[in-house]
């Protein structure tokens, strides 16, 4: 698709008014609105704003290029504005832009459009491009400038024998323009510089030029100029250079300098940390990068569900069940918007974000609807975690069995194929592999604990103790809740207590360890484990999952040890609760002895944060 298909008469505006940011780009939407380009045109001023408070589209050199990728467009469209007198549009070289491409891109926009919008940003780094138009009189002018500097670029060759190569990835938060300014910008001072490069773009297209095992081994460095994740693991042991992706549309000679002289330390796989290449052992794999995309985009729904229903046990810990006598109506709906609903997108989107690590946009979907099919099939968070990475490797199959499509069939690919064949296989393995065994083995314990009964209390306050905290909220976790409930019926009240005590431990420690050993947790962890001392506190075991989920080998025996402490001594102590829940507010129901009841769960909350601030490694 040539360039001018987006960009036509009647989308240009010669003579731009103002020289302030925001009446620019009014301006320039009106055109884009005028020419039916867009149905809304407050919808896609809001996004390109969203867009400008990422980073400024005015890159230097008099350009800007504001651009979104929204459902408010109709059609992929480019509008071409200029003004002489320049506007401030807080450029990165602190200038007046004098040219304008404003870009927009519906949300399914093809693959010949990306590639469009991708040479006009490469051609707007040519010095002779950008003259012309500054001079140009008329829309026929601007146009057949476009034309004469549009050409398909050649495919790049192979560069993996050459010597002193540098490798680089670009990316931009919307993938139209910033990622390919990048790549050219570098390209071009690469070439004047004599040196070989070889540049990977991460477009809304996907990535493009992809950087192969061998030329990344044969490189003396790697350039990162990214707003954006890139998949980074396979850098371990290469000095990497990191910066924005203006860096590299701006400063791209005193990249690869950097490069040339390997001035970065090694990249070790830690976290993002980088240190010598002798000293790498117990690095992280990409299998934790993929998890802690997971568990960061969960933890919002964690928190906010956990402690509106927190809030709901305010009204009385009964207060959202119909046929109570303490029935309030605002708490039940309190308690619904937090337990069925952003509890209930817990596992969908902790799998659902896994995948997406995995295997980009395609992986959504295929996670997503894995992840719901864990949550109602009683696989719980650990089938969650299954789902995820499954859904996200079965969709990197998929694209290595639809490789050889013709490139006309291209564009369906990520709005058929993959969505269409990627949650069918996630869902029957789900179904016939992962569920089924899980819900055999969660009536299999249910069973177990049934036939222990309470012969032995203290002992069955440890097992009880253990299964609240093994997997926080899934089968088990239930398993253990079923029975204590299902023993009130028949009068017992003694497992109930040792149940609540055990799951309150869990993120009551938390909250402590990321108190007490500050340097042990990120501030996002440290703002999480504030929300664990209502989530604990109101018996809602849910809110250490972000936290297991991210160091189970630490966490997860850590927070067990605690809990079967917990309930081993509510067990001891013959403490009894006829309520099935609400924590802290119930607390002064206890049979046998409130303080005792509490003291079991401090004792158990402090030796669980107390393991866990042993054994967790700094956080550098």
């Amino acid at each position: 698709m040539k360039i001018t298909e987006l960009l036509s008469n009647n989308t240009i505006l010669l003579n731009i008014e103002g020289n302030q940011k925001e009446e620019t780009i009014d301006q320039l939407v009106a055109v884009l609105y005028n020419a039916g380009k867009i149905s809304d045109k407050a919808d896609f001023k809001a996004a390109i704003l969203k867009r400008e408070e990422q980073s400024t589209t005015g890159i230097g050199d008099g350009i800007a290029i504001p651009h979104a990728k929204t459902k408010a467009v109709k059609e992929a469209a480019i509008v071409f504005g200029k003004s002489a007198s320049g506007v401030d549009y807080e450029s990165l070289d602190g200038k007046p832009s004098h040219l304008f491409f404003m870009i927009a891109a519906p949300e399914g926009a093809n693959n010949t459009h990306l590639e469009a919008l991708a040479r006009l940003s490469g051609m707007l780094m040519k010095a002779e491009v950008r003259y012309e138009l500054l001079k140009a009189t008329s829309a026929e002018e601007v146009l057949e400038t476009i034309n004469r500097f549009d050409k398909e670029e050649k495919q790049e060759q192979k560069v993996s024998d050459k010597k002193n190569l540098i490798v680089a990835v670009t990316g931009c938060p919307t993938g139209i323009a910033h990622t390919y300014m990048a790549a050219d910008s570098l390209k071009a001072k690469a070439a004047e510089m004599g040196v070989d490069i070889k540049v990977e773009t991460n477009g809304s297209g996907g990535a493009k030029n992809v950087l192969t095992k061998e030329e990344i081994d044969n490189a003396v460095a790697v350039v990162i100029a990214a707003d954006i994740n890139v998949e980074m693991e396979r850098f371990k042991g290469k000095h990497v250079i990191q910066a924005a992706v203006a860096e590299g549309i701006r400063r791209p000679e005193q990249l690869i300098n950097r490069a040339l002289k390997q001035d970065a330390p090694i990249y070790s796989g830690n976290s993002g940390q980088s240190e010598k290449a002798s000293d790498q052992k117990g690095s992280r794999t990409g299998f934790y990068k993929h998890l802690m995309n997971g568990v960061s985009n969960m933890l919002p729904f964690v928190v906010g569900g956990g402690i509106l229903i927190a809030i709901s046990f305010m009204f009385g810990y009964n207060s959202a069940n119909p046929d109570d006598p303490t029935y309030n109506p605002i708490a039940a709906v309190i308690k619904a918007i937090g337990g069925d609903n952003a509890f209930a997108l817990i596992v969908p989107v902790l799998a659902g974000f896994i995948a997406l690590s995995i295997a980009d946009r395609p992986g959504f979907a295929p996670g997503m609807v894995g992840g719901m099919m864990a949550a109602h099939g009683g696989a719980g968070f650990l089938g969650g975690l299954i789902a995820g990475f499954l859904a996200g490797y079965v969709v990197l199959l998929l694209k290595k069995v639809f490789a050889g499509l013709p490139r006309s069939l291209e564009g369906i690919k990520s709005i058929l194929i993959y969505p269409l064949f990627g949650i069918a296989i996630t869902g029957f393995l789900m179904h016939y592999v992962v569920n089924n065994p899980v819900a055999w083995i969660n009536k299999e314990i249910a069973d177990w604990l049934t036939g222990l009964g309470t012969g032995n209390a203290v002992l069955l306050g440890v097992v009880l103790g253990l299964m609240m905290s093994f997997d926080m909220g899934g089968p088990i976790n239930k398993a253990a809740y079923v029975f204590g409930t299902g023993l009130l019926a028949s009068g017992v009240y003694e497992p109930m207590a040792a149940i609540m005590a055990a799951g309150m431990v869990p993120p009551l420690a938390i909250a402590i360890a990321t108190t007490i050993f500050k340097n042990k947790f990120s501030d996002q962890d440290r703002d999480a484990g504030k929300a664990c001392y209502v989530m604990g506190l109101s018996f809602i075991t849910e809110g250490a999952i972000p936290f297991a989920a991210a160091d189970p080998l630490r966490v997860i025996p850590s927070v067990m040890a605690g809990s079967a402490i917990a309930g081993a001594l509510s067990m001891a102590f013959g403490i009894g609760l006829r309520a099935p829940h609400g924590g802290i507010f119930v607390v002064p129901l206890v049979e046998n002895g409130a303080l005792k009841y509490a003291l079991a769960i401090l004792i158990g909350s402090v030796v669980s944060s107390l393991l866990i601030g042993f054994l967790k490694k700094p956080v550098k």
